[in-house]
């Protein structure tokens, strides 16, 4: 944790102050070297008053993201997280991790924009970014997991977003499989996991995700407007995006630790209880091939289970997925 994190850390837990001194002692550094980092604070936004009684004290900061702050709210995980790093605008987070995964950066590294020019979704759609209005992240992992165990993870961060989700702002997400997260039928998160693997090995995977969460409904094309929401629009208010993404990157650190520990039976059970696909009818479009039937369940990989129109059980694990009415 850098300096500045520490700092914000200790004045978010001491919310009527902490002193100068103390600051000072607990970084062992000077206090003239405490007073420049709190004014460097202040220069990205961070409200902070000073007074002779009380110290430091935290009475506002800014509606943007960034590392240090991150770090200093998330605390200890034990993988996701550790490293944060957050850019202005790049084309796509996924394209930073990819270059970080090949520079040897460790797992848990987290990447963040606050506005992407080549965001993109699965099948090659493009997804909007628009500046500071929602989290748009990647996560770099390195599981020991065989190639087609790597379902899982998408699985794994449906439920932990729809934790984190519930917890910030008390609304109650769907999933849909495979990779979105839906409030009131309309799409609110998008997941798109990308693999570099050989025959029998994951190298790593990336974990791209996409939350809109302060847009207006004006804010979406007009395209869109009857298929995507955000969570400021379901929950009636603006929501803090930095709080939501510090509870989404531990969420997703607990339920990495669980698949991690050979437990996707639990994950899989949280996953089926808020998921809006299975027991349902679907339409899944494999490439050239169309498969309709009731989606059952998910099996020991992370692969959709579906019932056919003629009795067989397909096990999908890619496609585009429709909820038939």
């Amino acid at each position: 944790m850098t300096t500045d994190a520490k700092i914000l850390f200790a004045l978010r837990a001491n919310s009527d102050g902490v002193s100068g001194a103390q600051l000072a002692e607990q970084l062992a550094i000077s206090r003239a070297a405490v007073w420049s980092r709190i004014e460097e604070l202040r220069q990205v936004g961070f409200a902070i008053e000073a007074g002779p009684h009380f110290g430091y004290r935290l009475v506002g900061e800014p509606d943007a993201l960034l590392a240090d702050d991150l770090m200093a709210r998330l605390g200890q995980t034990k993988v996701v997280g550790r490293d944060i790093r957050v850019f202005e605008e790049t084309t796509s987070t996924n394209d930073v991790i990819e270059k970080l995964a090949r520079d040897g950066v460790k797992e848990g590294a987290v990447v963040f924009a606050e506005s992407q020019t080549k965001g993109r979704g699965r099948l090659g759609r493009k997804w909007m970014s628009p500046t500071r209005k929602g989290l748009w992240f990647s996560v770099l992992l390195r599981p020991n997991l065989q190639p087609q165990e790597t379902t899982q993870l998408t699985v794994a961060s449906a439920t932990a977003l729809r934790r984190a989700i519930h917890s910030v702002t008390g609304l109650s997400a769907e999933i849909k499989w495979p990779n979105d997260l839906l409030i009131g039928g309309k799409k609110v998160v998008g997941i798109l996991t990308e693999m570099s693997a050989e025959v029998d090995r994951v190298r790593h995977v990336i974990l791209g995700i996409g939350v809109d969460v302060n847009q207006d409904a004006a804010e979406f094309p007009v395209e869109l407007r009857k298929i995507a929401t955000s969570l400021k629009i379901e929950a009636g208010g603006e929501i803090s995006r930095a709080e939501l993404a510090t509870e989404i990157l531990r969420e997703l650190d607990v339920d990495y630790v669980r698949i991690c520990g050979g437990k996707f039976s639990q994950v899989a059970d949280e996953w089926e209880a808020g998921c809006a696909t299975i027991g349902k009818k679907v339409s899944v479009q494999m490439g050239s091939r169309l498969i309709r039937g009731c989606a059952e369940a998910l099996d020991d990989d992370g692969a959709l289970l579906v019932r056919t129109e003629h009795g067989h059980l397909e096990r999908v694990i890619g496609g585009d997925v429709t909820l038939e009415k």
